[in-house]
């Protein structure tokens, strides 16, 4: 199955726009609708090294993982596996890029692997299509508030 790809563009430099993605994800990801806890959700974070998590917390502490930091290079690039609320052994892949273009950064998504979801992928993929639209429209909103 092809990668699920998304492009956006943000008016800010490359470093700014990989540390609003990073740095500061839990001020623009719609945590009530793409996450583990849902309402319960409070917070996402990175840590931001090779081997570091992508997770979740909710309400009562529990962290939820979403994926593992497979490459971390900043300004240019973020690899991960992805399997919020999943086992690991159903992982995708996402390449997060960050390219300076004039008035700014675009910031380009691939989001792939969803074989490994066996007969689920290609629903799961779809559902990933227009869910990175409604992942990413907040970020490139607070993009501009800053």
């Amino acid at each position: 199955m092809d990668p699920v790809v998304k492009t956006v563009s943000v008016p800010l430099a490359p470093k700014e726009a990989f540390a609003l993605f990073t740095d500061d994800i839990a001020s623009w990801w719609p945590l009530a609708t793409y996450s583990v806890a849902r309402d319960d959700a409070v917070d996402c974070r990175f840590e931001p090294r090779v081997g570091g998590r992508l997770y979740e917390i909710a309400r009562d502490g529990t962290e939820s993982d979403w994926g593992e930091v497979l490459a971390w290079e900043p300004p240019d690039r973020i690899e991960l596996t992805w399997h919020p609320g999943d086992s690991r052994d159903r992982q995708q892949h996402i390449v997060v890029g960050f390219q300076a273009v004039d008035g700014g950064t675009e910031l380009r998504l691939e989001h792939s692997g969803w074989e490994r979801l066996g007969e689920r992928g290609a629903a799961v993929r779809e559902s990933y299509q227009t869910g990175w639209d409604e992942v990413l429209d907040p970020y490139v909103e607070a993009a501009g508030l800053r």
